[in-house]
């Protein structure tokens, strides 16, 4: 289970390294922004949009890769407690 936490965590990360590409690029003369998208296993697809930077669909974007990152860490902090409790007990 933590491993999927995990994965999904770092998939986050890309889609989030993607968008602030898109907006690092915004006023770069032909550049074309890149969607991200996490699908199967998580894996993270990007995709060329051909468009220039939507700045506004960015910030939005960033706001849901934002609470898909933190809604992750919870359950990790909570399976390292418990693991650690578990040691605690074996010890």
């Amino acid at each position: 289970m933590m491993s999927i936490n995990s994965t999904s965590m770092q998939s986050h990360q890309t889609l989030m390294d993607i968008n602030a590409n898109n907006v690092a690029n915004v006023n770069t003369k032909d550049f074309s922004a890149k969607d991200g998208r996490i699908g199967n296993n998580l894996e993270v697809n990007s995709i060329d949009t051909q468009k220039p930077t939507n700045i506004t669909k960015e910030i939005t974007d960033q706001i849901t890769i934002e609470d898909g990152f933190d809604a992750q860490a919870p359950a990790i902090k909570t399976q390292n407690e418990m693991f650690g409790a578990l040691l605690d007990i074996k010890g």
